[in-house]
């Protein structure tokens, strides 16, 4: 096993969740998230609120995406690291299976990693962009 797969560094922990998500690994996407933790969508997203629990997160939020959008992704590019901070510069894009519509927005996501664990989300989007690809 590498020593990026073990690492409790908060930057390595947060690139473990994008990879696994991006995989549709959903139990290595657990595995990165604290048993108690707080997953924000931001307000004027469609998945609007705060999940808790790996399993909650999991089921509200990464399984929800799949339903409503074909080949749902976050692109990570910037990391920028504060100690148990790390703020994510990345990119999403999908195609809203309603409306054929395609997404393509900026995002910057706020995790906060303790003990080796994702404790906390937080997202940020221009949520307008991907209400318009879900209406017709």
């Amino acid at each position: 096993m590498s020593e990026f797969a073990t690492s409790t560094a908060p930057a390595d922990v947060v690139r473990r969740q994008y990879l696994a998500s991006a995989a549709g690994d959903l139990d290595a996407l657990r595995a990165t998230l604290a048993p108690d933790v707080e997953w924000t969508e931001m307000a004027g997203f469609p998945l609007a609120g705060t999940y808790r629990t790996p399993e909650g997160v999991t089921t509200h939020v990464m399984e929800q995406l799949g339903k409503d959008w074909d080949g749902w992704a976050a692109h990570d590019d910037t990391y920028v690291v504060d100690g148990e901070n790390v703020v994510v510069l990345a990119r999403y894009t999908a195609t809203n299976k309603a409306t054929g519509k395609p997404i393509d927005a900026r995002v910057a996501h706020h995790f906060v990693v303790r003990g080796g664990l994702i404790v906390r989300f937080e997202q940020f989007t221009d949520t307008a962009l991907i209400r318009d690809a879900m209406n017709n």
